[in-house]
């Protein structure tokens, strides 16, 4: 026969046993229903730390460059005066324009341009038949999605030839943001700028030329190509009045 102070005893014991026991499992089943919460909040931390290392190393999110307001229309290069140069060398007509059309993309407008001029001192020598050919070519970009600066800089030295010298690369202050002057040789010279997202380029070339007046006699050699470093001071002020038409 059991004691009753023995039953209060038992009943206690199994009391406390089971409220232990409701305690545990809730407490486990509390843990249970914040691991996923933990795990989404731990998730989402890992993403964001992995997007913004993906913006410093791929560039994600990177802003559209800068046109600085320049605009290309179908006559752009007819509006291009060359008054340095043709003061220099010789004057430009309308019928010398070679207009190669103009390129317009949501991700690079273009356009380019062919002037030819003529020194007429050449031509007028005393029955030569010799004379030099003196064109311009004008280019000019403007980059709408991607920073055209690194590459800008890294192409510095290559010309439609091949790669100059490092020697054959010239700065130019105050112009632009960046700009050099590249001479491939003593008959070519280009002056490259770079501001904000456009890219214009300013190319001198002199090449000699034979007419034949039908008098069977032979050309005999033709004059040396000049020196066209003495026009590089002209292409400056005619690059900076054709940034200046191009944002009007």
């Amino acid at each position: 026969m059991i004691s009753e102070p023995e039953m209060e005893g038992a009943l206690d014991s199994a009391a406390s046993h089971d409220v232990v026991g409701d305690r545990d499992q809730l407490a486990a089943g509390h843990l249970r229903s914040r691991r996923p919460w933990a795990w989404a909040l731990g998730g989402a931390a890992a993403a964001s730390v992995f997007w913004a290392a993906s913006v410093l190393v791929f560039g994600l999110g990177q802003q559209e460059p800068d046109i600085r307001g320049y605009r290309l229309a179908k006559d752009s290069c007819r509006a291009v005066r060359l008054v340095s140069l043709a003061a220099a060398i010789a004057p430009r007509s309308s019928g010398d324009l070679t207009d190669s059309g103009m390129l317009k993309h949501s991700a690079l407008d273009e356009v380019q341009c062919l002037i030819h001029l003529r020194d007429e001192i050449a031509e007028d020598g005393p029955g030569s038949g010799w004379s030099i050919d003196y064109t311009v070519g004008i280019s000019v970009a403007l980059h709408k999605r991607t920073d055209p600066g690194t590459e800008f800089e890294a192409l510095r030295r290559v010309s439609d030839l091949g790669v100059v010298p490092e020697a054959n690369v010239k700065s130019v202050p105050y112009v632009g943001e960046k700009a050099y002057l590249i001479t491939r040789d003593m008959g070519s010279t280009e002056l490259r700028v770079l501001e904000g997202g456009a890219v214009l380029s300013l190319k001198l070339s002199a090449v000699p030329s034979y007419l034949d007046d039908g008098s069977g006699e032979e050309a005999g050699d033709g004059p040396e190509s000049p020196d066209l470093s003495v026009y590089q001071p002209a292409m400056v002020n005619d690059m900076r009045d054709l940034m200046s038409g191009l944002k009007r």
